[in-house]
Formats: structure tokens, C-alpha cells, sequence
């Protein structure tokens, strides 16, 4: 019996050294394929780009854009293909001399940080009040002018203007109280014989009125309150719809029509030119 080693303690130690051990690009790319994954399905899964991933397994991390980026994507490609990122992240990091120190924030956002300008007067905002000022001030003058002017257009139609002959016999009556009378005979007795006219007026209450020329062409359509008057003219024919006639009185051609219209009722009358004739 040999005393001494045996035969299993005989066999050739498994080389673990720095230089057997697989590049960080190469243990990705053996660990994809040995999940069945293509280069578009790690991408596609990690959003990751293509291009990147290639450099990846290449081991080229130049287009990550430094370290901290090329460390993420060694993460995430290591937790997709089903391998421990922390071994792959620490010989990442002694290849390139230690772990990267955290970026102080301030450096990073420097650039960012929004510094306050030294501005001069802002011309703008003091020519647009400017002009808001003028404005104002054309407007008060021209209001407080038309307010002059109105206050002596009102004395001057107020008063009574003497012309040297004979003073009017009227000047000391008070003016009546309606300021639009009824139409009479000689209102419209100057209406033109070549044609015909026809003035309507709403004495007892309010009327709907419809009037139409000898054309057919509506002159009128609408209401007509109590007080209120209209005049139709036309070279042959007025074409009249009343819809309360008993509130209204006629003159036709400077006549005052005697018809006795009953309240409520509708009446439809044509005149012509001359004396008046109901249609």
C-alpha cells in the first residue's frame, strides 16, 4: 500500500486565474445564447439599443458614454440572461481601477442652475403704459366734450328763439304732455295724388300689422304699440292685414277712414290712389 497522494488528489488543479476567467463581454454573450435569446430579443426586453449590446459583448463600452451608463447595461443585459450582475460589476470595475466615486451633485447641475441676468429698464412695459395713459386721457377729453356739447344743445332746444318780427303767441303756453299726437286731415292732406298712401296709427291698444306694395313686397311685419304710427306709400296699391283693427285708425290719401273696425277682429283691406276703396 502506497502511502502518498491519491489518484483524485493527483488531478490537475482547475485553472481559476485571472486570465481563464471569461471577459465580461464574452459571459454575456455565452449566457444569452444559452438562454435561446437573440440580440434583438435582449434589446427589445431591456430597451436596451442594438448597437450597445454588440459593443457589450465586444466588450467595448466606449458608446454606453462612461461608466456609470456601461454599468447599468451590464445590470440589466446580466439580469435577462439569468446571470449574478455583482461578479461582472466587480471585475468591470478592477479592470478600470476601482468603482467610479458618486458625482457630486452640484458640478452635475451646474449648468443647469439658472443664474439671474442683470436686465436694463424694460422699455416695453413703459411705452405700453405710455400709451395706455394717452388713451386714457383722449378718451376723458373727448367724454367730458360730448357732455359740454350735449348740455348746450339741451339749452338751445329748450329755448325760445325770437327772430325780430312778431313774437310767437305760444311762447308762454306749456307744451302738451303727448308728445306725439293724433294724425289729422290736414297731416297728411299734402300726401301726393299719384300715389297712394296710407298711415296707420294705434289708438286703442296695440295692433300686429302687415303691410305689402302692388308687387307683393312686404313693407312691414311686426307689432304696432299702442301711440305708434306708420306710413305706407306705393305708386298704385297698399295691401293692409290688421290684426286687432278695432285699435287702429286709418287715413288714406289724407282721408280718415270711418269704418267701424271691431275690436279683436281681422280685417284685410287694399287701397288705391284717389279716394279711399276698401278692396
Amino acid at each position: 500500500m502506497s502511502i502518498g497522494n491519491s489518484p483524485e488528489d493527483e488531478r490537475p488543479f482547475e485553472d481559476v486565474s485571472e486570465e481563464a476567467r471569461p471577459s465580461i463581454g464574452r459571459a454575456l454573450q455565452q449566457a444569452r445564447i444559452a438562454a435561446g435569446l437573440t440580440v434583438d430579443d435582449v434589446s427589445t426586453a431591456t430597451r436596451v439599443r442594438i448597437a450597445i449590446v454588440h459593443a457589450i459583448e465586444a466588450d467595448d463600452f466606449a458608446p454606453c458614454g462612461g461608466d456609470v451608463y456601461a454599468r447599468g447595461h451590464i445590470r440589466t443585459l446580466a439580469k435577462h440572461v439569468h446571470l449574478d450582475p455583482a461578479p461582472l460589476l466587480a471585475q468591470y470595475d478592477a479592470e478600470r481601477g476601482g468603482r467610479p466615486a458618486p458625482t457630486p451633485a452640484a458640478p452635475l447641475f451646474e449648468a443647469e442652475r439658472i443664474r439671474p441676468e442683470r436686465r436694463g429698464p424694460n422699455w416695453t412695459a413703459a411705452m405700453v403704459a405710455a400709451i395706455v395713459a394717452v388713451i386714457g386721457f383722449v378718451g376723458f377729453t373727448l367724454f367730458k366734450g360730448d357732455s359740454e356739447d350735449a348740455s348746450k344743445v339741451s339749452v338751445a332746444e329748450g329755448a325760445n328763439p325770437s327772430t325780430g318780427k312778431t313774437a310767437s303767441p305760444s311762447a308762454d303756453t306749456p307744451k302738451p304732455t303727448d308728445p306725439k299726437p293724433d294724425p289729422t286731415e290736414s297731416a297728411i292732406a299734402a300726401a301726393p295724388r299719384d300715389k297712394v298712401t296710407v298711415q296707420v296709427s294705434a289708438v286703442d291698444g296695440r295692433s300686429w300689422i302687415s303691410a305689402k306694395d302692388h308687387n307683393g313686397r312686404l313693407l312691414f311685419d311686426g307689432l304696432l304699440k299702442q301711440g305708434q304710427s306708420k306710413t305706407f306709400q306705393d305708386s298704385s296699391k297698399i295691401n293692409l292685414v290688421l290684426g286687432d283693427a278695432g285699435a287702429i285708425q286709418l287715413y288714406v290719401n289724407g282721408k280718415k277712414i270711418e269704418d267701424d273696425f271691431q275690436p279683436g277682429a281681422v280685417e284685410r283691406l287694399t287701397y288705391t290712389k284717389g279716394d279711399p276703396q276698401v278692396g
